[in-house]
């Protein structure tokens, strides 16, 4: 991959840099750029592809899930504060981009191929093909998340207001969904099982294969728990309905149940496959004693199951499906040290730590758990599940055990969490840090000097699709997702007895920590919580979280009643880490910390009561989906009507830039 991207750079960025970005949809570029004579044989094929690559995720720090109930910045998210977040008048989500240059690629070769006219190895140029498919798909998975209906367009267009006026038309979601899992069953169909290369930097099947399951899970669930309102295709106040193209429409399954059952399906085929063909990673301090420091360190650099988030040879891991290589002496850094030095800026919430198990299986608040407490983070740490064990900082704990003269981002140990940002670049806002992907080499630690891999897809994700969508689907738990739930606790050294916390489980006492309890404002079922609950503490910081509470539509709660993100308990022995002079409260802009009379634990947003966070995280319908900018109605209608274009906006936003959601 690397040596491919440099290829790119040279030979194709001038061509893919100028194409046109027109206030409509892109146009076909030009031939005097894109020439004839290039996408004519295999390896054009690969670097052209190879630039789609950026689009896809990196995993540096884990932080990919802060702003949601599992991690938090010291600044909060505007979707929290209900008539902060408003339409744009340009930008937005509403953009073509990476789509136009999937289906410039796609509708050049695709005749080359059929003409016989390509050359080069024919398997290698079918499996470079299966790529951008699944960059098509790829590309169109980022607008479902946020937008939901989208114009489906499979061909580049000429420049003429009426054709890519007509163009915008939004297709119901449902139908961008089964456009989706199309173009990754072609992908799945072309691809090899291993790429080209012969390793895991490229794309390849299984890649695929746990999109989709990921895909169809979303947009299953998400017609579950948005079924009869305006989010869905033919729901109430559905605005799709309003546009004559789509005052018509019907589920090709004949009802939103076909469509739930039908994408359910899809869900749990994808995932067993992915799921029956990706072994887990071992995890040899599974069965752990609570050792000194320096033990841990030892211990933990030469654990496989943390290795995999540290290492700069991913391609040993059974689970790492897809991962991005760097090469120092090419001059191509990861941009950051993997180690508790970099995570900085954000911290793990109370309600995330609280809601892992203890070792034996049992919630903390449940009678025999032996939770210690909390009034020091090495007692939240005692006899938890293996993961918060491993991933939640101590301090005291070693950060480094082979020191380098590059390492000048380093710090030898774990020092007390920087909750106040008196340093400056190290702030610690919660007070509990990450340790995912610590690197215990100091030669990695220089500024920009790292070249450890970074994750794009980890197979473990199919264990949880499947567990997930087969509950969904039959209400009950089947002997695959039994098999596979299982073979994850005992791998996070948690009791797999499934059934003994289910029963301990209190509903409302998780729903104080964990959003996931919740589906449209209503408690889900002890088994269906249990199982996101499993899904939130093996994925953390991967970038999953709001896109599952988006889906699960497990934020409305929060339209009645406030949630206050919370950090460690500081009103107690761990207040002792800091200066008393330092510790300021209820002084206005100058205070450092709440106010012990609000919580004995740091609330981040209640320091100062100019803060608009202050009264507690709050929600709103409109927010499960990104608004339209106006920009792109008025160049779509007649006059500057924006009730002419074929656009419409989505739930609750209006057609007017800097407004807010209106009556949701």
């Amino acid at each position: 991959m690397k040596q491919t991207l440099y290829i790119l750079l040279i030979a194709v960025t001038a061509l893919l840099m100028h194409a046109c970005n027109k206030d409509l949809l892109e146009i076909t570029p030009p031939s005097r750029i894109t020439p004839e004579n290039y996408l004519l044989e295999e390896s054009q094929l690969a670097t052209y592809v190879i630039r789609r690559y950026e689009t896809l995720p990196v995993f540096g720090t884990f932080d990919g899930d802060a702003h949601t109930d599992v991690g938090a910045r010291r600044g909060f998210d505007n979707r929290y504060v209900p008539g902060q977040w408003m339409v744009g008048q340009t930008g937005g989500e509403w953009s073509f981009t990476d789509i136009y240059q999937c289906n410039y690629f796609l509708e050049t070769v695709l005749p080359r191929l059929a003409a016989g006219t390509l050359t080069g190895n024919e398997d290698n140029i079918r499996h470079y093909i299966g790529e951008m498919y699944f960059m098509r798909a790829w590309a169109y998975w980022g607008k479902l998340q946020s937008l939901g209906d989208f114009p489906i367009i499979t061909h580049t267009l000429k420049e003429d207001k009426a054709s890519l006026t007509e163009a915008s038309k939004r297709a119901p979601q449902t139908e961008v969904a089964r456009f989706i899992i199309s173009d990754l069953d072609s992908a799945i169909l072309l691809m090899g099982v291993t790429a080209p290369s012969g390793g895991k930097n490229r794309l390849s099947k299984i890649c695929a294969q746990l999109l989709k399951s990921r895909v169809a899970l979303y947009e299953g669930t998400f017609l579950k728990y948005f079924r009869n309102t305006a989010y869905v295709p033919n729901g109430p106040k559905w605005p799709g309905k309003d546009k004559s193209y789509n005052a018509s429409y019907q589920f090709k399954s004949g009802s939103i149940e076909g469509e739930i059952d039908f994408f359910l399906t899809q869900a749990m085929e994808a995932a067993k496959t992915v799921a029956d063909a990706v072994p887990l990673v071992p995890n040899s301090m599974a069965k752990r004693l609570e050792t000194g420091n320096q033990d841990f360190a030892v211990a933990s650099e030469a654990n496989p199951y943390c290795r995999m988030y540290s290492a700069t040879d991913l391609s040993g891991f059974s689970e790492v499906l897809l991962w991005r290589d760097y090469d120092l002496g090419q001059g191509v850094s990861n941009g950051f040290p993997n180690t508790i030095q970099a995570a900085h800026g954000w911290g793990f919430t109370r309600g995330y730590v609280d809601r892992f198990l203890m070792a034996n299986g049992l919630p903390i608040y449940a009678t025999g758990s032996g939770y210690a407490g909390d009034d020091s983070i090495q007692l939240v740490r005692q006899n938890r599940d293996g993961r918060l064990w491993l991933f939640l900082a101590q301090p005291g704990q070693i950060n480094i055990l082979k020191p380098s003269s590059l390492g000048t981002h380093a710090t030898p140990v774990v020092g007390y969490p920087d909750i106040m940002n008196l340093i400056g670049n190290h702030d610690n806002s919660t007070g509990y840090m990450s340790r995912k992907g610590n690197v215990y080499d100091g030669a990695q630690l220089g500024n920009g000097r790292g070249d450890v891999g970074s994750i794009v897809f980890r197979g473990t994700e199919a264990y949880f699709n499947y567990m997930e969508a087969s509950y969904e689907k039959t209400g009950a738990l089947d002997g695959t997702a039994t098999a596979y739930w299982k073979a994850i606790r005992e791998r996070a050294g948690v009791d797999p007895d499934i059934q003994k916390t289910i029963a301990a489980t209190d509903l409302v006492k998780e729903a104080a920590n964990d959003w996931g309890v919740y589906s449209a404002g209503i408690m889900v079922d002890k088994t269906l919580y249990n199982i996101r609950r499993e899904r939130s503490c093996e994925l953390m910081g991967e970038g999953l979280r709001y896109m599952d509470l988006r889906r699960w539509r497990a934020m409305d709660q929060m339209i009645k009643t406030p949630y206050f993100i919370e950090g460690f308990k500081l009103w107690g022995p761990i207040k002792n880490w800091y200066s008393a002079s330092a510790l300021t409260y209820n002084i206005g802009d100058r205070s450092t910390v709440s106010d012990p009379a609000l919580s004995p634990y740091l609330r981040i947003y209640q320091k100062t009561p100019t803060v608009l966070a202050y009264n507690g995280y709050k929600w709103t319908l409109a927010h499960y989906f990104n608004p339209i900018a106006i920009q792109h109605f008025l160049i779509t209608s007649e006059d500057n009507d924006v009730n002419t274009s074929p656009i419409y906006q989505n739930p609750g936003w209006p057609i007017e830039a800097n407004k807010p959601p209106i009556g949701f």
